[in-house]
């Protein structure tokens, strides 16, 4: 059974910096994708970043250069949040499944309950 628990997610003023953690249980598939989504209120659900098989990365555009995600050997993954602007307010949601796809056309097959994260101005 697959299991993926966020954490870290908090308050932070902008121009402030934080890092998610996911702890991923039951993902013993090879080849694998693990990434981040998130959900700002009244907002659409938005791919965040992906990382494939620990090694392969990318981003949505208004994250890029400001957020990085690694993966280390136990699937656990993590986001690394700079630059924090009040536009990246949402929950964040771990995800994961066998194969990436395009953060737009990611329809992944297991979803962590989330972590708040707001940036204040």
């Amino acid at each position: 059974q697959v299991r993926l628990v966020e954490s870290g997610g908090g308050s932070v003023q902008a121009g402030g910096s934080l890092r998610l953690s996911c702890a991923a249980s039951g993902v013993h598939w090879k080849p694998s994708c693990m990434g981040w989504f998130r959900q700002a209120p009244g907002k659409e659900r938005e791919g965040v970043a992906q990382i494939a098989d620990a090694r392969e990365t990318s981003y949505a555009d208004a994250v890029k250069g400001r957020f990085v995600i690694s993966e280390d050997n136990a699937k656990n993954t993590y986001l690394e949040m700079n630059s924090l602007k009040p536009e990246d307010t949402a929950m964040y949601y771990c995800v994961s499944s066998p194969l990436c796809a395009s953060l737009g056309n990611w329809h992944p097959n297991y979803w962590g309950r989330g972590t708040q994260v707001t940036v204040s101005s």
